[in-house]
């Protein structure tokens, strides 16, 4: 078995030049940017795992980080010249700072534990992240400050949370107790709902921002003036909300019902977001939602076609009637190889379509597959003629 499943590897590299399942993205209104920044000038945003920044109306879109780890979490300065974000260079999550204008990013955290960037402090002079580095269980992130020089770390008082962004006086913290579980349980409302609470950093007292009965799910608090901007699901999908620490009053400002508003950050009298994978300005004097239109075209290696090996790759399989063939989903193609001699075929030549679960028929002249070709819905079920000498 080990030996013939060596064969499989070597020889499928000859077969399955691939591309993105996907599609090339639109050069002019990309998709599937997350994560965005908001400064008085510029955005910020993660896109194929990688740190961009671009005009705040989108325009002339700059890839600041190209590095093979993962960056995410980006967040601007007080001052907007600086992004913190958290990058995976040397295989841990950690703190790194780069100029908005690019160049080489400082590494600022250390520790072989997680460190998730969550903003500034008002003065920005340094870096608030969370981090499981002093909990005594994985059920708890606690928050920490690090200079944006570098330096020794500091815990805040506050026993443990997982979201939070300061006041511009510093004197109050919203923040969220525990992680997010909704992720994994849509309308959750079970004992972790997801709360803010807001934090007087003077006397150390905390009041929650009032739920409905039945309780919601608040997170991803963002301050700005008396107000909390907050994502919630009170209503159903989640959408944007303020909390007025004055009034007591809680408003919905937009009203989603197909994908939820995620990942929000404030600037100064805006709200940018993402929601359906675009980017959403949401400036507070007019109540309006302004979609922006972010074109990126640039040499993203995962669309680049290529010959790829190895018998990872290898999922589901069938034998033929007879036992002289194989056919295997390889990364998305159909391929099949000869058990003795012979030479590998690829029957279905899609790059741009995934197809999986072969199946021979019992006379071996077909072979049933699924396939997301079409409208890339519901998979549906094909067959293809076993060409030449298959069974």
């Amino acid at each position: 078995m080990k030996k013939n499943t060596s064969f499989i590897a070597s020889v499928l590299w000859l077969c399955c030049g691939i591309s993105a399942l996907y599609g090339t993205p639109d050069p002019k209104d990309t998709r599937l940017l997350s994560q965005p920044a908001l400064s008085d000038t510029h955005i910020a945003f993660i896109y194929a795992e990688d740190l961009w920044v671009a005009g705040k109306d989108g325009s002339n879109p700059i890839r600041l980080t190209i590095d093979e780890g993962v960056e995410s979490n980006p967040v601007f300065s007080p001052d907007g010249s600086m992004i913190a974000f958290n990058a995976e260079y040397d295989g841990n999550t950690d703190v790194y700072i780069v100029p908005v204008t690019g160049g080489v990013p400082q590494r600022l955290t250390w520790h072989p534990y997680g460190d998730m960037v969550r903003g500034f402090t008002p003065d920005g002079k340094k870096v608030l992240f969370a981090s499981q580095r002093n909990t005594f269980t994985n059920r708890y992130t606690q928050l920490f400050t690090v200079s944006v020089e570098g330096g020794n770390v500091t815990r805040l008082e506050i026993p443990n949370a997982y979201w939070a962004d300061y006041s511009s006086d510093g004197k109050h913290m919203a923040y969220t107790p525990l992680r997010d579980v909704f992720s994994e349980w849509k309308h959750y409302r079970g004992g972790t709902i997801s709360r803010i609470w807001i934090y007087d950093t003077g006397d150390h007292s905390v009041d929650e921002i009032p739920k409905p009965e039945g309780g919601c799910n608040d997170t991803n608090p963002a301050w700005m003036g008396a107000d909390v901007y907050f994502r919630s699901d009170r209503n159903g999908e989640f959408n944007l909300f303020s909390y007025n620490t004055e009034t007591k009053e809680i408003k919905q400002l937009t009203d989603y019902k197909d994908f939820p508003v995620i990942s929000l950050q404030a600037g100064k009298g805006e709200i940018i977001y993402e929601q359906a994978g675009y980017l959403h300005l949401y400036d507070v004097s007019s109540g309006v939602s302004e979609r922006l239109k972010v074109g990126i075209a640039t040499d993203l290696l995962e669309l680049r076609q290529r010959f790829v090996s190895g018998s990872d790759y290898v999922r589901s399989a069938s034998v033929s009637p007879s036992g002289a063939r194989v056919a295997l989903d390889f990364r998305g193609e159909i391929v099949t190889v000869p058990s003795k001699k012979g030479d590998p075929m690829n029957i279905t030549q899609t790059p741009g379509v995934h197809e999986h679960s072969p199946q021979w028929s019992p006379d071996g002249k077909s072979i049933a597959y699924f396939s997301d070709a079409g409208e890339r819905m519901p998979y549906i079920s094909k067959t293809k003629k076993a060409k030449g000498k298959l069974k």
